[in-house]
C-alpha cells in the first residue's frame, strides 16, 4: 500500500518513513507537512493510507483527513498525535478516519492490525 506521511515536524516525519519501511506491505510515496499539501498530494498521488497528525498549521488534520476521504473513499487515513484517544476533538472520530493511533504507540504491528480489512 502506498502511504503518504504528513507531519509539520521534520523529526516525526523521519520516524513515520522509518516505520513505514519496516511495515510489511507499506510503501512511502510521499510526505507533507500541512493540510493543504496532503490534499495536493493525495489529489495527485492517490495514496492507499495517509498517516497524518491531527494538529497542522492551517488546516488541521482532521479537516484534511475529511476532504481527503471525501475525495476518494478508498483511501485509509489514520490521524495521530500525542493525545490520549478520549481527548480527540470530537469532529475527529466524523472525518471518516480508518482510525487514531498516539504517536508514542506506533509500531508495525499496531498499523497492520488498523489497516486490516
Amino acid at each position: 500500500m502506498d502511504v503518504l506521511v504528513v507531519d509539520d515536524q521534520p523529526a516525526f516525519r523521519a520516524v513515520a518513513r522509518a516505520l513505514v519501511s519496516v511495515t510489511p506491505d507499506l510503501c512511502l510515496v510521499a510526505e507533507a507537512e500541512s493540510g493543504e499539501q496532503a490534499l495536493d498530494i493525495a489529489t495527485t498521488l492517490r495514496p492507499s493510507v495517509v498517516l497524518m497528525d491531527v494538529n497542522l498549521p492551517g488546516m488541521s488534520g482532521i479537516e484534511a483527513a475529511r476532504r481527503i476521504v471525501a475525495a476518494d473513499p478508498a483511501v485509509k487515513v489514520v490521524l495521530m498525535s500525542t493525545y490520549a484517544a478520549g481527548d480527540l476533538p470530537a469532529d475527529a472520530l466524523t472525518a471518516g478516519i480508518a482510525g487514531y493511533l498516539r504517536k508514542e504507540d506506533l509500531t508495525p504491528d499496531a498499523l497492520t492490525r488498523l489497516l486490516a480489512p
